[in-house]
């Protein structure tokens, strides 16, 4: 025992060190392995967010080429192929043509005056289909694309507050679907309800360029494509800035809808309260981009590029030069005749292609989705 104690006062110092250096090795080792746990823990989580949040994405993005792919293949087709026939129907040139026919049949049948009158008649009304069909093809295309980058940018946002509330991406879907056909059924407004004001202030625009031109007059393919210039650039400045819009996007989403019911059978009036809300956000939106500057210079890029397009056609088809002139009564026939590729079927339609190429067109769809105005 006396040993013992002896052992102790020698090396107690030593003994506590180490005793110390051991529990403290100890203390440490639990801290390591306590904290080893929390970030495997951690590092567990962030793997599984990685894979919901990687997961959501690709949900996000099959949703949105699912909007896209509905546009390319339903909702600009319908509606190019019912604009095309609504300015068919208005813009019916075949009876001005029959009554020219028959007066060069029996010299008898026209006076010289009335052949005039016809003619005058003819001129102005070939300009205004072709440059209603051109403004209404350029403008619906760009318009469509706009809608699928709302409706883009709307699901992000929906996701971004469903994930905050729990909710999956089928409810969220649940609750946006019908808002999302609705809104894309407005692409057919413009030749439901806006083409009649539209044909109208366009011939009002293609009598005041048109009033100096006689028929005889030669008209090389520059000075056409300045006239056609022209007449769109007249139509565009008619009324106050951006008057065009009414055109194509609804002032009242209630009396809208209120329409669409009266047109549709067995449909529900409880849904056009309960989806009037949503709609009108959406058109707010619609509004907000179309009245932009930025895409006022697209519309005017792609509208300029149409028409070289045309042009380029035209000068083809009577073997016109920028320089040789062609009496515009030779011209008339070509001018009416190319309205209806201009509404062609989106896919095979080339002036479509055409604005879907222009390095403006996608920059200024890249920046409207990163960069989406907000209803207020």
């Amino acid at each position: 025992m006396l040993a013992l104690r002896g052992f102790w006062s020698r090396h107690r110092r030593r003994i506590l060190i180490s005793l110390g250096v051991l529990g403290s090795g100890y203390l440490v080792y639990k801290l390591y392995e306590s904290h080893s746990r929390r970030l495997s823990e951690l590092e567990r989580q962030l793997d599984g967010a990685r894979r919901v949040d990687e997961l959501i994405k690709n949900q996000l993005q099959a949703h949105f080429e699912n909007i896209q792919r509905i546009s390319d293949t339903t909702t600009l087709p319908y509606a190019m192929h019912y604009l095309r026939s609504r300015i068919l129907e208005d813009l019916d040139l075949s009876h001005l043509t029959e009554k020219l026919m028959q007066g060069k049949g029996q010299s008898n049948a026209l006076s010289g005056k009335e052949k005039l009158e016809l003619w005058d008649r003819l001129k102005i009304l070939s300009f205004t289909r072709t440059a209603a069909s051109l403004w209404s093809m350029t403008v619906l295309c760009l318009y469509v694309r706009v809608q699928v980058n709302i409706l883009g940018r709307q699901l992000y946002l929906e996701i971004a507050r469903g994930s905050e509330n729990s909710l999956s991406l089928d409810e969220i879907d649940s609750f946006s679907r019908h808002g999302q056909q609705d809104f894309l059924a407005t692409a057919d407004y413009l030749a439901t309800y806006g083409i009649n004001s539209l044909i109208m202030n366009m011939q009002n625009a293609a009598m005041e360029v048109l009033k100096d031109k006689q028929l005889k007059e030669p008209f090389s393919m520059l000075q056409l494509r300045e006239t056609m210039i022209q007449i769109l650039e007249m139509f565009m400045n008619t009324s106050e800035s951006n008057y065009w819009i009414h055109y194509l996007v609804p002032d009242n989403v209630n009396d809208y809808k209120q329409q669409m019911a009266m047109s549709a059978k067995g449909f529900d009036d409880s849904s056009i309260l309960m989806d009037a809300t949503k709609l009108e956000q959406l058109l707010f939106e619609t509004h907000a981009v179309l009245s932009s500057p930025d895409f006022g210079n697209v519309l005017e890029i792609s509208l300029k590029k149409v028409v070289n397009i045309l042009i380029e056609d035209i000068g083809i088809h009577v073997g016109g030069t920028s320089s040789i002139g062609i009496p515009l009564v030779k011209l008339l026939p070509q001018i009416t005749r190319l309205s209806l590729p201009l509404l062609d079927e989106p896919s095979s339609n080339k002036f479509v292609q055409a604005i879907r190429s222009l390095s403006e067109v996608e920059l200024f769809y890249t920046l409207l989705y990163a960069n989406m105005p907000s209803a207020s």
